[in-house]
């Protein structure tokens, strides 16, 4: 296990700083974009920018034929003011392998990540080169990483079922999502208690908007069809990191949304 700077998982040639950290795991005081960082202009979004999210999500996509190289189930990938962390899991272990890098300043984390990523495909490589033999490769890749103390729990995505009728008839009504996870009964017991709400609020004879009822009296049409045989579409990631997902060999964005969902 090569170590640099006292911290494991640091590739060869990379110092590390003295302020380094392992960034933390819980909820930051101030809201950031999920992609770069940023605090500024953030109000309730999750990324500054769709262009600043896309750009990470594609160094991330294009950069995954490591993952396949190393035959790795599933990988996260997250960051702080110190460090890039990407973690992997490959199938058949239960072992979490964490490589990470001090951050550079006045580079954003797609910047590092691409970093470390190229380095580790140089050492793939290289050792490849010498061996002649690909999965002697990966088990020297593997080897400049750290076991992490965490279980497999850190890279094993949360799970959760999601009504599979447009949010758009939800936000109508502001009928939650998760209320849509009950028995057919209940599940139209709460969407006629919604609907009814939103009826005192905008009906036109108590002074509200007659083209904001024609939405709501549409969403309620459109939420009753679908209670009737409801169907779900079912989403997995983490709230906060980066996911890989070696079945489908494609990264997914961090999902807010899973924050309170259960595990397969």
């Amino acid at each position: 296990m090569f170590t640099s700077g006292g911290i494991p998982g640091i590739l060869p040639g990379m110092v590390a700083s003295p302020h380094t950290r392992v960034p933390a795991r819980h909820k930051p005081a101030r809201r950031r974009c999920l992609s770069c960082g940023t605090t500024a202009n953030m109000a309730r979004r999750r990324y500054c920018s769709t262009e600043c999210r896309q750009r990470l999500l594609a160094a991330l996509n294009r950069r995954s034929g490591l993952l396949i190289a190393l035959n790795i189930r599933y990988a996260t990938f997250y960051f702080s003011d110190y460090m890039v962390v990407m973690d992997v899991l490959p199938h058949g272990e239960d072992t979490i392998y964490s490589f990470m890098l001090p951050r550079t300043p006045a580079r954003q984390p797609v910047g590092d990540f691409c970093a470390l990523s190229e380095a580790l495909g140089k050492a793939w490589w290289a050792e490849q080169d010498r061996t002649k033999k690909r999965y002697r490769a990966s088990q020297h890749v593997l080897t400049l990483a750290t076991p992490a103390d965490a279980d497999t729990h850190g890279v094993i995505p949360y799970e959760s079922a999601v009504p599979s009728v447009k949010g758009a008839a939800m936000m109508s009504l502001k009928f939650d999502r998760k209320d849509g996870n009950c028995n057919p009964a209940t599940l139209k017991r709460r969407i006629k208690t919604a609907y009814r709400e939103q009826v005192k609020r905008h009906h036109p004879d108590l002074g509200g908007s007659p083209a904001a009822f024609r939405k709501i009296q549409e969403a309620y049409e459109t939420l009753i069809n679908w209670a009737r045989n409801p169907t779900f579409v079912r989403r997995s990631g983490f709230p906060d990191k980066w996911f890989y997902d070696g079945y489908a060999q494609r990264w997914i964005q961090p999902k807010p949304s899973l924050r309170s969902a259960g595990r397969r």
